[in-house]
């Protein structure tokens, strides 16, 4: 089975850059490199983009626009569905590249991280085939016309599915797109720009520059061509592309930090309650910005939970990311892992009870990015550990008295992306999801839908991504009078 970087290559060096349609070699001297986190080793090095590789994607993408704004809906609905077949058949490259780059367990990578990145292309292809782009509204037609050039940049922690759930909308509403992954992951996007090839999509209506934040992606959010640009990453980094994009009053959408509450009702099912808490919080090994690390439970049944809790993180498989038998891998790259090694201190430093876990790696793990799937109970709302964003396998225990305590609780954070509440009683489970403040709240545990929108309150950002709602992000509304 041909390996990413063999796959990738060619003449020896690394494709890098896709402009118009082309394999180009960068203007910068800059480079970035590719740590395998398992073995902290450097597998690749790579160039980074300067300001003429920007300057001359947003061009390309500029000249596209103008014709690929006016294709038919149904064009561009093939080529989504020619996307998405492409990337079925590399689905099992896509998975070792992911596994490669950021240490995601192989088994999850199979069937998590490739297979709800492609359903972004699937649910694209599907609302671009229902959405109506003239409406009616007496003798005036409204209509929705694409913004233009849009800017995405993406992380680390789930780079193909986060590429997948701008760039799809985006093409589908007739916009052009530059994109600027993560440098600490590359590797997927030059896969998923070789597919955008292989599917056809026409020159300058895709485009890739690798690089770094401060280059190129104030860059991009700074450049008078682009029309919108689309953050997935810190509350940090939002800000500072915010702050870039101001003097053009460009489009900025933001899908940035979290500390997701999950609300254990007295009456809620403690078993399964717990046990798919802690399967929920520690996903990704807890490198997802909506992961539920705060879990508020009833003060009275806290010794019952804490049991729970324990017996779930115990049967987690931490361990090399290609074997079969391993649950979770490594943690992405060498930032995040001291990140956590620091709060896990902190935790400590501060008095929460440690029930499971703690510093440093597991036993029998001396080299690569592991860490232990780490439980604090008895934590106060309060502490650095329940406001802060860890990013990593670390969930708090936040005992409360009364329902109402508990969605004070809830609220207690500068972030509003994501939320849970488990009970049996459904009328108190949707009451309390009524009264968090965040963009989405899962009942009970249901089923991943990529339709339901996905964003951010407060300091977790703004605008919407998936389902309709992610495709509006990338349209205007302009009005007609007298249209009929």
């Amino acid at each position: 089975m041909i390996a990413p970087l063999e796959h990738l290559s060619r003449n020896g060096h690394l494709q890098t850059f896709f402009i118009d349609g082309q394999w180009l070699e960068p203007r910068g001297t800059a480079e970035g490199v590719v740590v395998n986190p398992a073995t902290e080793e450097v597998v690749t090095r790579f160039p980074l983009g300067n300001s003429k590789d920007v300057n001359a994607a947003v061009s390309a993408a500029r000249r596209a626009f103008a014709t690929w704004s006016r294709t038919k809906p149904e064009y561009r609905a093939g080529l989504l569905d020619r996307l998405h077949a492409v990337l079925e058949a590399r689905s099992e490259l896509l998975a070792q590249c992911i596994t490669l780059e950021i240490g995601a367990a192989i088994g999850y990578a199979r069937t998590a991280q490739v297979p709800l990145a492609m359903a972004h292309v699937e649910v694209a292809r599907d609302v671009l085939e229902a959405f109506r782009f003239v409406k009616q509204r007496g003798r005036t037609a409204v209509t929705h016309e694409p913004i233009g050039v849009c800017a995405v940049i993406t992380p680390w922690n789930w780079p193909l599915y986060q590429i997948t759930a701008k760039v799809a909308p985006a093409l589908a509403a007739g916009c052009t797109v530059v994109l600027k992954p993560s440098e600490l992951s590359p590797l997927n996007a030059l896969l998923f720009a070789e597919a955008i090839e292989e599917a056809g999509f026409p020159p300058g209506v895709f485009n890739l520059v690798n690089g770094d934040g401060p280059c190129v992606g104030a860059g991009l959010a700074a450049h008078q061509d682009v029309d919108m640009i689309s953050i997935t990453g810190s509350t940090r980094a939002g800000i500072a592309v915010a702050e870039a994009a101001a003097p053009t009053v460009k489009r900025v959408a933001q899908e940035l930090g979290g500390k997701s509450p999950n609300v254990i009702l007295p009456d809620a099912d403690l078993d399964r309650a717990v046990s798919l808490g802690i399967a929920a919080a520690f996903r990704n090994l807890g490198q997802s910005c909506s992961a539920p690390t705060r879990m508020i439970v009833p003060r009275a049944l806290l010794s019952e939970i804490e049991s729970l809790a324990k017996r779930a993180a115990d049967e987690i498989v931490v361990g090399d990311p290609l074997a079969e038998t391993s649950t979770h891998g490594v943690i992405a790259n060498q930032a995040q892992f001291d990140r956590i090694q620091t709060m896990i201190r902190v935790g400590i430093s501060e008095g929460a009870k440690l029930i499971v876990g703690g510093e440093g790696r597991p036993a029998g793990l001396n080299v690569g990015f592991y860490v232990k799937p780490t439980i604090f109970s008895e934590v106060g709302t309060g502490m650095r550990i329940a406001q802060e964003e860890i990013f990593g396998p670390v969930l708090c225990l936040i005992p409360y008295d009364t329902v109402e305590e508990a969605v004070t609780i809830a609220n207690d954070t500068v972030y509003g992306l994501g939320a849970h509440v488990q009970g049996k009683d459904m009328n108190i489970v949707k009451d309390v999801a009524s009264q968090i403040r965040s963009g989405q709240v899962h009942l009970n545990y249901p089923a991943w839908d990529p339709h339901a929108p996905f964003g951010g309150f407060k300091q977790s950002g703004n605008g919407r991504e998936y389902g309709i709602e992610g495709m509006l992000e990338y349209l205007e509304v302009k009005s007609i009078l007298g249209f009929f």
